[in-house]
């Protein structure tokens, strides 16, 4: 990437025990997707759009409202869990299946 990788956060839970965290590679992702790389940040990070979508939507609820805005918020964060969790499962049964 660039110099920028310098000023990124360190993942605590990498640091401490070697293993990646559920938002491991959302800045990198973050990065990319405002570089243009669309895809590699999707590679990089799948739940990044849906991230990206719920910030949006959540900073217009506070100005607009919306009829059933609190079951389209809990919808967004169900789904926006669902799928941090779906893909860290994934690289998690890559990453030990592949060193057993």
């Amino acid at each position: 990437m660039s110099g920028l990788e310098e000023y990124m956060l360190p993942c605590v839970n990498k640091t401490l025990f070697g293993i990646d965290c559920t938002g491991c590679g959302t800045q990198r992702a973050a990065l990319l997707l405002f570089r243009g790389q669309f895809t590699e940040a999707f590679y990089m990070y799948p739940a990044i759009y849906l991230m990206l979508f719920l910030v949006v939507f959540l900073l217009i609820n506070l100005f607009v409202k919306f009829k059933h805005d609190h079951k389209i918020k809990i919808g967004l964060i169900i789904l926006t869990a669902s799928v941090m969790a779906g893909s860290y499962i994934i690289k998690m049964y890559h990453l030990f299946h592949l060193t057993n």
